[in-house]
């Protein structure tokens, strides 16, 4: 039985692999087109676009991995269906069962892969990528870390903790030098909030520094006028989509800690926690295409309704997501729902099959 794992292992996981290629390419060539009307933005060149197209690739693998799965499982067992080779191994006493166990394995490697993509590869690599884009782009935003965002403007050196889902700031920190470049002023606020053309900080320390003495005072608020607004913390920054999962777990604890809305935050942890089971659900689909009603149509006919069922099931889970977060669903009962149904499907269809 070895032999027949690895037999159906190597088509599946071959196909997989060219399926994930192709992919790849599309939709990298695609967000490069759209990268070229930023171009001449700042100092953000061709070479910078290329560089950040190549580190989305890992973010756009892990989000097309489900899909992956689905069309590359449907080729290569299409292929072998198409050869005949399948039949041989049932006419040779091997059963559906077995066969799907092969292809399972196929799809266990599938889920490692997404998960450390999801957890390692993507979310650093997503981050860089925006930190690359907006420090060509945005000349005032020029690092973002574990910290949180630092940026300058004019003689002001700003950082930021935490970007709240509503746009406002907290645990700000406003470092002024002279032209000397020397500290004279610290400044800490607690929170900010945008109004209209300026952030309004609150619960603020300001502190003067001078060679004899250092001045610190209390202040409840005080304008803050930058060249920092929500629409360029908005571009640095990286969607909670594509955060890891640890990372979206700690933030979410800070917000329920301190009475904030957390819903979208909690919506894409229980996405993380559901993709590598919706990974292996798409290949455990795919498995009926070639042995169901299915078997008498071409290879091509299998590969269009696997990608138009991997589509629905995008299209189906974005809408349940989206209306989720309005009518403030249960995250877990919103996400986990698409992959039960199309499970429900795949048995249905198995069944069938069988």
């Amino acid at each position: 039985m070895r032999i027949v794992d690895r037999y159906v292992g190597r088509s599946v996981a071959v196909s997989s692999a060219l399926v994930l290629l192709v992919l790849l390419s599309l939709f990298s060539f695609i967000s490069f087109i759209g990268e070229l009307g930023d171009i001449g933005k700042g100092n953000y060149g061709l070479f910078d676009a290329v560089q950040y197209v190549l580190l989305t690739l890992p973010s756009q693998a892990y989000q097309i991995i489900p899909l992956v799965a689905l069309l590359g499982t449907t080729l290569g067992l299409g292929i072998l269906a198409h050869n005949n080779e399948l039949v041989v191994l049932r006419t040779s006493g091997v059963s559906l069962v077995r066969i799907v166990v092969s292809v399972m394995k196929v799809g266990l490697v599938l889920i490692l892969i997404s998960v450390a993509l999801g957890e390692w590869a993507a979310p650093w690599s997503e981050q860089y990528a925006q930190s690359l884009r907006a420090t060509a782009m945005l000349e005032p935003v020029t690092l973002r870390t574990e910290e949180g965002f630092w940026a300058r403007d004019g003689n002001s050196f700003i950082n930021i903790k935490k970007v709240l889902s509503d746009g406002r700031l907290e645990d700000i920190d406003i470092y002024e030098i002279d032209d000397q470049y020397r500290l004279y002023k610290l400044i800490h606020a607690g929170s900010a909030s945008y109004l209209g053309n300026e952030w309004l900080l609150e619960d603020i320390v300001s502190r003067s520094i001078s060679e004899e003495r250092v001045v610190a005072k209390k202040l409840p608020q005080i304008a803050w006028n930058t060249l920092i607004n929500p629409e360029l913390l908005d571009v640095v920054a990286v969607k909670p989509e594509k955060l890891s999962g640890w990372g979206l777990f700690n933030y979410i604890g800070y917000l329920n800690e301190n009475g904030l809305e957390a819903g979208r935050y909690e919506l894409a942890l229980w996405g993380k926690i559901m993709s590598p089971v919706t990974t292996g659900v798409m290949v455990f689909l795919s498995v009926p295409f070639i042995f169901g009603s299915l078997r008498t149509v071409s290879i091509t006919q299998r590969i269009l309704t696997s990608a138009f069922i991997g589509i629905g099931f995008h299209l189906f889970n974005q809408t349940v997501n989206y209306v989720a977060l309005v009518y403030r669903v249960d995250p877990a009962f919103s996400a986990t729902t698409p992959t039960v149904l199309f499970f429900i499907l795949a048995l249905y269809l198995m069944r069938r099959a069988n």
